[in-house]
């Protein structure tokens, strides 16, 4: 018998295999959580999809997520990338990634990591939603209004509260498997 999946992954095999072995499962290293904060401002307006499918052009692109180098990226660097088809070639898009890999590494500072910033939004456990169907999911809610205006106080660029939820959906802060899921009681 085929598991219950959430909706809006179903019907693509990179789709599915994203949602049943990364989405949604708490992550609290930091190399993961500048990977996913960064593949999601690169996803604001598109789908996740076309993000996921260019993953590998984006770790390739961008040093395998190192924000420590790409918070030294000189103008040289940032116009290779514009060249690069394997990626999205938005100017602002790869700019702010080198101010948000600066900008991670001042809150590594004062926080410690950047797990111990953003997890205390959450007081270090997931919110557990209790969704029927994906599509009753919130873009945003009052708390990703909360992150993203702390984190735009702190020089993050890209970073506004549809594009903070979703990455609080990824990173497992909040668990938004449909309740029917397989993975819903899993992560």
């Amino acid at each position: 018998m085929e598991k219950h999946r959430c909706g809006w992954c179903k019907g693509d095999a990179l789709y599915e295999k994203y949602h049943d072995e990364e989405w949604g499962v708490p992550l609290k290293d930091d190399d993961r959580l500048f990977e996913f904060l960064i593949l999601e401002t690169f996803q604001a307006g598109l789908s996740w999809i076309t993000i996921l499918r260019k993953r590998e052009n984006f770790r390739q692109a961008f040093d395998h997520f190192d924000y420590k180098k790409i918070a030294k990226y000189g103008e040289s660097k940032i116009e290779s990338l514009l060249q690069d088809a394997g990626i999205i070639r938005n100017k602002l898009k790869i700019r702010a990634t080198v101010t948000n890999a600066q900008a991670y590494i001042d809150v590594q500072k004062e926080f410690g990591s950047f797990s111990n910033y953003i997890w205390e939004f959450v007081n270090g456990q997931p919110i557990k939603n209790n969704h029927r169907d994906y599509k009753n999911a919130p873009a945003h809610t009052p708390l990703s209004d909360t992150i993203s205006k702390d984190l735009k106080k702190r020089g993050f660029k890209f970073v506004g509260s549809t594009v903070i939820y979703a990455h609080m959906q990824a990173t497992g802060m909040v668990n938004d498997h449909e309740i029917n899921c397989f993975r819903y009681n899993e992560v």
